[in-house]
């Protein structure tokens, strides 16, 4: 991992998407900067795609799809995909499950939900479980004990697992960040992953990255990336000095930098 600082910027000519995690990447301490949010502004002005991959909820992504400067957001750890529509403001949107099947799992997830907060007293929904379609969310104990006494009972109940630096998730599929991302961006932006990983570039701060940054040759971490690190089976390749929104502000500048030497070429 090194700072992003010194990176010779040449390497990300080939930067054509950035895709970046939300919460304390693109926010810090649950704030969206002016500065961040004109940065994924200016990003779109040179024609770098953006899509957030996060873990936030099909009610954080709708509002984000609508009225962010972003091409779209993946939400729940990969379990939907939001856009604006072509025409007008509505928005179009895709999940990992066809739809009978997605609502069956969001009656199951209900049921399991209910199940852990009756045999875990100290478990709490976090506050915006009303608005997940796909996924199930506890608020972060402090207490590490309590932390992983809800991923043993999310894993009991045969869910795929992951926490972030605000939810213990837990969710029916196999999917994550990366395997949603890959999907999205071949059947909706014609770009296979698998022949072409240097044409996106990935931020993010928290264990659920862990898959982006293995995969991602142009992989960075906000500084507070640092505290998750033992976490992360690979770290990021970057790291930036400031940490959320600051962070992510430093790799979008890399990224248009790179794209103003092919423009002055």
């Amino acid at each position: 991992m090194q700072p992003l600082e010194e990176a010779d910027i040449s390497i990300f000519r080939t930067v054509r998407f950035v895709l970046t995690d939300m919460d304390e990447t693109l926010t810090y301490k649950g704030r969206l900067s002016s500065e961040t949010y004109a940065a994924l502004e200016q990003l779109q002005t040179v024609g770098v795609k953006v899509i957030p991959v996060t873990a936030a909820p099909a009610g954080w992504c709708d509002q984000m799809a609508r009225m962010w400067p972003i091409d779209g957001v993946i939400g729940e750890n990969g379990g939907l995909f939001f856009r604006r529509a072509s025409q007008g403001h509505g928005v179009e949107r895709y999940f990992w499950h066809e739809e009978q099947r997605r609502l069956s799992i969001e009656r199951e997830l209900s049921d399991i939900g209910q199940h852990i907060k009756q045999a875990l007293p100290f478990a709490t929904f976090a506050d915006d479980q009303p608005f997940r379609q796909t996924s199930l969310a506890f608020s972060q104990p402090h207490d590490p004990a309590e932390r992983d006494a809800i991923l043993a009972a999310l894993k009991a109940a045969s869910l795929n697992i992951t926490v972030n630096n605000l939810w213990v998730l837990g969710w029916i599929g196999e999917y994550d960040k990366l395997s949603m991302s890959r999907r999205i961006l071949l059947e909706h932006y014609d770009l296979d992953i698998s022949t072409d990983p240097d044409a996106v570039l990935y931020t993010g701060d928290s264990t659920n990255d862990a898959p982006m940054f293995a995969f991602f040759r142009h992989s960075v971490g906000v500084s507070t990336v640092s505290r998750f690190l033992d976490q992360i089976p690979q770290p990021p390749n970057w790291i930036t000095v400031g940490p959320g929104g600051r962070g992510f502000v430093e790799a979008a500048r890399v990224v248009m930098a790179a794209r103003q030497l092919d423009a002055g070429s």
